[in-house]
């Protein structure tokens, strides 16, 4: 009995495939050649244009927190494959900026964290809530969020 037991959940478990998760970029830095001040209120101007939720903000330690928000799975998180077939669906993502000045420059990096929320193997079947996946990020929010930070700190 025991033996029945262990085979049918070695060829149910051989049957949904092998889960590859995607490799985890280093956290994302970047320089931005404005002082502390204008880089800041650049960060947070960008950050309510993308309309991220914020958890946590402080200026005088230099850290910016979001909230989880959702994300379609491919624009901020790659989420990896299940056998031949990527992870598709929706993705909760957050990110911690941690902002310090570096004399006219001012550094930033930006943490991600990220894990399916509805998730599906390929493009068929329903969106299901479990099993959870951890993603990594694809770079995309981070880079974009650059981009209008320059912008926004030459103003």
């Amino acid at each position: 009995m025991l033996a029945a037991l262990a085979t049918g959940t070695m060829l149910l478990g051989a049957c949904s495939g092998l889960y590859v998760s995607p490799l985890a970029p280093p956290p994302y830095h970047a320089d931005v050649a404005a002082r502390y001040e204008s880089t800041w209120t650049a960060l947070v101007r960008a950050l309510a244009k993308e309309n991220v939720p914020l958890r946590a903000i402080a200026r005088d330690s230099g850290v910016i927190a979001s909230d989880d928000f959702i994300a379609p799975i491919g624009v901020y998180a790659d989420c990896g494959r299940v056998g031949d077939d990527r992870v598709e669906g929706e993705a909760l993502v957050a990110f911690t900026l941690f902002v310090e000045p570096n004399g006219t420059w001012t550094r930033v990096l930006v943490n991600s964290k990220m894990r399916t929320h509805m998730q599906r193997k390929g493009s068929s079947g329903k969106l299901q809530p479990t099993p959870v996946y951890q993603c990594a990020s694809t770079g995309r929010f981070e880079a974009n969020l650059f981009d209008a930070v320059r912008e926004l700190a030459k103003e």
